[in-house]
């Protein structure tokens, strides 16, 4: 499995962070830019779980993955592939997120994915060639659209 670890800071407080990536409202994919509207799709959501369809529409291509998404441990966020077109069941990402002790967060990422297809090997190419700066990119604009909305997800 090809695997990336990265860490990012933001201003925005660890429980914002968190709540923004626990948030499986329609409003989802305005916060999260790596989310096409029309591939979003909430199956069920649980007290510390869920179950949900993700996925971006890249040129030439789009990538899905249903995911289900595990947040028991209240540093850790972690979404598991459970069915995708690109890559292989129990890929997964994980965001653990900490005070940076400036009132805001250190974001640690692990992206761990198995490609299963062309598009999947050369994204996971780029993204371990680049050590994972596509993903620490859509993250990060993410977390500005956070902090200067001052959306309280």
């Amino acid at each position: 499995m090809p695997r990336v670890e990265a860490d990012m800071d933001t201003p925005v407080p660890p429980e914002r962070v968190r709540a923004a990536l626990l948030d499986f409202s329609p409003g989802r994919p305005q916060v999260w830019p790596g989310i096409h509207p029309s591939l979003y799709e909430v199956y069920n959501v649980g007290e510390t779980q869920a179950d949900i369809r993700e996925g971006s529409k890249l040129p030439g291509s789009t990538v899905w993955a249903k995911e289900h998404y595990d947040w028991s441990d209240p540093e850790t966020v972690r979404w598991t592939v459970v069915e995708s077109n690109f890559c292989a069941p129990g890929s997964y990402v994980s965001a653990t997120i900490t005070p940076n002790g400036t009132g805001g967060s250190r974001i640690h990422v692990i992206w761990n994915r198995t490609p299963t297809t062309l598009t999947g090997r050369i994204a996971a190419k780029v993204i371990t060639a680049t050590k994972g700066a596509p993903i620490t990119r859509s993250i990060r604009k993410g977390l500005s659209r956070l902090n200067s909305t001052g959306n309280h997800t």
